[in-house]
């Protein structure tokens, strides 16, 4: 009994022992399988660009596409909006507004250096509001308008105040131009630099900073940026960002073929299938804010069949746009449901949508009191007007194939379509005239997040405005001027969402479906994170946070992967 008593103890203790050893083995497995691979800084990316160097100045580039997206990566607003179009901190820390709506209070970030080292102040901020002020044909009148009525007050280095002459919620929009540098290009006039030195070597606050242009037979073919060790978000990963221009999209797609470049900044409809077979890219494709749209002259006496709703909401429902979308566009398109962009703060998730319905049109249609003339072989309406209409479209050949398809539906469901093209410009002149009865425009939102859909829709905007439709709808209208006026995003979410119901309920104009942006990325490039743009240059929001090069990391730390989103 007491030999098989130590005999137990023996195995009592053997047992203990290798009971710790198999925790500490399965301590020791834990620490393994939680080490992911982090981010670290290296490696150099490369991407084409479509046009042409000029400039790199935020005041200059906006007129060059390609230029501006470069210098997304070199300058930085005030303030700047995630894909939701809900503004962020971005030069500034944080900002105020006085209960009324009419003083905007800015605290400037403290942590932030020009490329060359200089420290950023209020004293830029001012420098760069005064340029906007300028009679300059660079400046657009609005905006020089606009900035001419705002107050702006330096309080200390890092602090602002803006004064504004009424309440206006959508000031904040006027916030993410890129600020310039006062203490180089201060005592400048805007004249003076269109051509100064500063704009192929310029300065800037942004993650990355400029390093030298690229030179080949005497022509600048691209730019190369380094990243900013003092960027105010941390260094960025990547150690360069390098761009190269080039004369076309299928320039840029054999760039990539040839390993040139490993992405491709906007893939046009013209290589997207064969960029979709390019095993070693991952496409981005996201809503962009260009709104195509039929818009409907309700104060032309020649169309007075418009002037009812139901007619209106037949014209809509009679529209195969999903057919549209893949013929014309590829498939590459949204449908729209009202006038502000879908993945938006103020957009009505729950609005009621218009779909292609021949029949629904057809009832509709007959509920209006259409009767069929077979002497003219038109129809007319209760007071003998003839129902038919001259579609407007600008002469290109996309405008041109979406106008025959529209043609095609309207005229199955009885209403006898003439179509008219027209230079673009002249299409705009005729709008602003209210000299047309149905027109085919895209509605660009380009740089503009806040949804404010007033000067499009408002009362006031009728006569001499941008409501080309001619809707005088007043509860519509106060909504609108309302939502204007408040601060609080909750209370303009509401408004919207009831001038939304509105829209759909009235249909003043036919919202068809808004473009979309693709790019075009290594998948070696991890990191990306893109959402709805308000410009192309959003890819970048987050640019700090790319990376190639991984390590180990047994902390908390958690891998970031590339994303691909495509937007419903």
């Amino acid at each position: 009994m007491k030999k098989f008593r130590w005999q137990l103890l023996i195995i009592l203790v053997t047992g203990l022992i290798v009971g710790v050893l198999l925790i500490l083995q399965q301590m020791d497995d834990d620490v393994e399988l939680t080490a992911t691979p982090a981010p670290i800084s290296g490696g150099i990316y490369t991407e084409a660009l479509v046009g042409n160097f000029m400039r790199l100045n935020p005041f200059l580039s906006v007129h060059n596409p390609p230029d501006h997206d470069v210098s997304r990566l070199l300058f930085n607003g005030l303030v700047r909006f995630d894909s939701r179009g809900i503004p962020q901190a971005d030069l500034a820390e944080s900002w105020g507004v006085s209960f009324d709506g009419t003083v905007y209070n800015f605290s400037l970030r403290e942590d932030v250096f020009w490329h060359d080292g200089q420290v950023f102040s209020s004293r830029d901020v001012l420098f760069t509001i005064d340029i906007l002020t300028t009679e300059h044909p660079l400046i657009p009148e609005d905006l020089r308008t606009f900035w001419s009525q705002v107050e702006v007050v330096v309080l200390s280095e890092t602090q602002l105040q803006f004064l504004l002459p009424e309440p206006f919620a959508p000031f904040l929009d006027y916030l993410t131009f890129g600020i310039l540098p006062e203490h180089l290009l201060g005592g400048i006039n805007l004249d003076q630099m269109i051509d100064h030195p500063y704009n192929l070597a310029p300065v800037g606050t942004g993650p990355f900073r400029f390093q030298r242009l690229l030179v080949e037979n005497d022509q600048i073919v691209g730019v190369v940026l380094e990243a900013f060790d003092a960027y105010f978000l941390n260094r960025p990963y990547l150690d360069e960002f390098i761009f190269r221009y080039y004369p076309s999209s299928e320039d840029a797609l054999a760039a990539y073929r040839r390993g040139e470049v490993e992405g491709i900044g906007s893939v046009h409809e013209s290589i997207l299938q064969d960029v979709l077979r390019e095993t070693g890219l991952s496409l981005f494709t996201v809503r962009e804010p260009v709104l195509s749209m039929v818009y409907l002259n309700l104060g032309n006496p020649q169309v007075g069949f418009l002037q009812d709703p139901e007619f209106r909401h037949a014209l809509m429902t009679s529209i195969n746009r999903t057919k549209i979308v893949d013929r014309v566009f590829q498939g590459q398109a949204i449908l729209a449901n009202g006038p502000i962009m879908p993945g938006t703060w103020a957009y009505y998730n729950d609005l009621e949508s218009s779909q292609y319905d021949p029949s629904e049109a057809r009832r509709l249609f007959d509920a209006t009191g259409a009767v069929f003339d077979e002497d003219s072989d038109l129809y007319r309406t209760d007071t003998g007007l003839e129902i038919a209409v001259t579609l407007l479209y600008p002469n290109t050949p996309r405008h041109r194939q979406i106008a025959q398809m529209i043609q095609s539906d309207w005229e199955a469901l009885g209403v006898s379509v003439e179509l008219e093209a027209k230079p673009y410009e002249q299409v705009l002149a005729d709008l602003e005239a209210r000299e047309y009865q149905t027109a085919l425009v895209d509605i660009n939102l380009m740089r503009s997040p806040d949804p404010d859909p007033y000067p499009f829709w408002g009362q006031a905007q009728v006569v001499s405005g941008q409501n080309y439709a001619d809707w005088d709808n007043r509860t519509a209208s106060e909504y609108l001027e309302q939502a204007r006026m408040t601060v609080d995003l909750s209370e303009r979410e509401r408004l919207y969402r009831n001038f939304q119901v509105i829209f759909v309920r009235e249909m003043p104009s036919l919202p068809l479906f808004y473009s979309t942006f693709t790019y075009a990325v290594s998948s070696d490039i991890n990191g990306i994170v893109l959402g709805p743009i308000f410009e192309p240059g959003d890819r970048f929001n987050n640019v700090h946070s790319w990376f190639i090069l991984t390590g180990r990391d047994t902390g908390n730390a958690v891998p970031a992967e590339a994303e691909v989103s495509i937007e419903d």
